[in-house]
């Protein structure tokens, strides 16, 4: 998998989905307010990390991919904080709409921690926008996505339910990328029905069950329910990430691969490592690769992801280390 890996180098993949800006707040407790009674947390340190699909975004850029973005952000300091962070890592961000209508989504974590004691999140503050685009807005889209696909060898829509993936963005993208033959994958937390003719599908368990609208108690279960959302989209694969289980690749031939958890190491944070998944995948499926191998990459660095804290990326360098020093590849 190590060949596969350095035939992923500067690939071209469009990510176009709800771009997040995660901000991390952290400070330390110092005592009890006189306002109210509740804690005074001295600010220490505030950073933003790219989210949502900013995240997977980064991730495509840091494995060393050639990565398009294409997203709405607001007009505001967290959207040019966002585009910074993106911008560090060579992300290509000239698909993104700028727009005072639509200002950036952001997810604000506040960490806390004594000097004797382990930091933890205390609460998370967010702030979307729950009204459709405006007409302006999805045609700008539209054109962005348009001009881009020409360019790039793969397509991600990274939908987390914040109105940016549009039903024309959608079917924009289905039926360009199938004239064009280019591989798409979609991550959809709650309308993943709706993308009959995508290329592969990625989702969890949960999401799987939550989709069909029943539970996935058994092995055989969770097969028939791979199978069956694979059928009802038409799709090329859907890949089924199942936590300390793996992963389950399900193929339009019918078959369907359990790809075994990479590392049993502790596990800090799953925060975006379905994203690290998608961006492995569509970057391989890119690169002429196999579904399978595509799979299996995506499972080690999904793997590499979650031993980090917050949403974090893992790096072309990373992913190479973890296929030259262990056991990895012969899990496939």
């Amino acid at each position: 998998m190590v060949n596969a890996l350095a035939q992923m180098a500067d690939t071209p993949v469009l990510i176009i989905g709800d771009m997040v800006a995660d901000v991390y707040l952290d400070g330390e407790i110092a005592r009890i307010s006189r306002e109210a009674p509740v804690l005074v947390l001295e600010q220490r340190e505030e950073r933003v990390v790219a989210g949502g699909a900013a995240n997977v975004a980064n991730n495509a850029a840091t494995l060393g991919g050639s990565s398009y973005a294409v997203g709405v952000c607001g007009t505001e300091r967290s959207g040019d904080a966002l585009l910074a962070v993106l911008g560090e890592n060579g992300v290509h961000t000239e698909g993104f709409v700028r727009a005072d209508a639509h200002p950036t989504i952001t997810k604000t974590r506040i960490i806390a921690g004594g000097r004797a004691t382990v930091s933890q999140q205390i609460v998370r503050v967010d702030r979307e926008w729950h009204t459709p685009l405006t007409e302006e807005t999805e045609e700008t889209l539209l054109v962005r996505i348009r001009e881009l696909l020409p360019q790039v060898r793969g397509v991600v829509l990274s939908d987390y339910g914040s109105g940016t993936v549009t039903e024309r963005v959608r079917r924009l993208v289905i039926e360009e990328t199938r004239r064009m033959g280019l591989p798409s994958i979609v991550d959809s937390r709650y309308d993943i029905l709706s993308y009959e003719g995508i290329g592969y599908v990625k989702q969890n368990d949960a999401e799987l069950a939550s989709a069909l609208g029943r539970e996935l108690r058994s092995e055989e279960e969770i097969h028939a329910a791979g199978h069956e959302l694979r059928a009802r989209l038409g799709a090329d694969g859907v890949l089924i990430t199942r936590g300390d289980k793996g992963m389950t690749l399900f193929r339009a031939d019918g078959t369907a691969m359990n790809i075994p958890v990479s590392d049993h190491s502790e596990i800090f944070d799953v925060s975006g490592a379905g994203d690290t998944c998608v961006a492995v995948v569509i970057l391989a499926l890119a690169a002429g690769i196999d579904p399978l191998t595509a799979a299996c990459l995506s499972n080690i660095a999904s793997g590499i992801a979650v031993r980090k804290r917050g949403t974090a990326t893992v790096s072309y360098e990373e992913l190479r280390a973890a296929l030259t020093a262990g056991k990895e590849a012969e899990r496939c």
